[in-house]
C-alpha cells in the first residue's frame, strides 16, 4: 500500500537520481506543481500541471543543470493516514558546468490524492539558496553524504555543519522556516 512517505521517498529519488521515469510512481496524473524562489537566483516556472511537465521541472531540466544532488526532509516521515504534510528541507550539489557547489534549504507542502496516495499538489518555497567555490565540494560533500536520508534530524544537520560562512547563512534562513504541522522540527536560531 502506497503511504505518503513512499511518495515523498520516491519523488526524491527521482530528482536527486536523475530518474524521470518515477515521477509517475510519486505523483497522480493531474498533479500540481507551485514553485516559489524566493532567494538564490534558481530558475523555475511557478507552475507546472501533470506529471510530465513536473518530470521535466524537477527532474529532466534540473539534471541537465546538477549533479551530486542530496535532498532532506527535516522532520519524521508523515502519519501514513495524512491528507497534507509540510516540513523543511535542506539540498546540497554541484553545478556540472561550474562545478560550484549549491546549498539550499526551504518548505515542501504535499497534498496526497486520497485512495493512490500520491501527490496530487506539491508546493516548493526556497527560502535560500547559495552558491560556494568548487574548492568546498571537499568539505561541503563529505558532511552531506553523513546525514540519514531523506528523513534527517534538524539538530544533527545543523550540529555537523561545516564552518562556511555560505552554509551558515542557509542554516540561519533555515533555523527561521516556520515549523509546519505534522512536523516535530524545532530549531534554535
Amino acid at each position: 500500500m502506497q503511504t505518503p512517505s513512499n511518495t515523498i521517498e520516491m519523488y526524491l529519488l527521482a530528482k536527486d537520481g536523475n530518474r524521470p521515469h518515477l515521477i509517475d510512481r510519486a505523483f497522480a496524473g493531474g498533479a500540481l506543481l507551485r514553485m516559489e524562489v524566493r532567494q538564490g537566483g534558481m530558475d523555475f516556472p511557478p507552475v507546472a500541471h501533470g506529471r510530465d511537465a513536473i518530470a521535466e521541472t524537477l527532474v529532466r531540466r534540473f539534471g541537465r543543470t546538477y549533479e551530486n544532488v542530496y535532498s532532506f526532509c527535516l522532520a519524521d516521515p508523515p502519519d501514513p493516514a495524512c491528507a497534507e504534510f509540510h516540513c523543511p528541507w535542506l539540498v546540497a550539489m554541484t553545478e556540472k558546468d561550474s562545478r560550484a557547489v549549491r546549498l539550499g534549504c526551504g518548505q515542501y507542502h504535499w497534498r496526497f490524492a486520497p485512495g493512490s496516495r500520491l501527490a496530487q499538489e506539491l508546493s516548493i518555497v526556497v527560502d535560500s539558496m547559495q552558491t560556494l567555490p568548487p574548492s568546498d565540494i571537499h568539505v561541503v560533500m563529505p558532511w552531506i553524504a553523513a546525514l540519514d536520508r531523506p528523513w534527517c534530524d534538524a539538530d544533527r544537520a545543523m550540529a555537523t555543519a561545516p564552518s562556511i560562512a555560505s552554509v551558515h547563512a542557509v542554516l540561519e534562513a533555515l533555523a527561521r522556516t516556520p515549523v509546519q504541522s505534522h512536523s516535530p522540527l524545532a530549531l534554535a536560531a
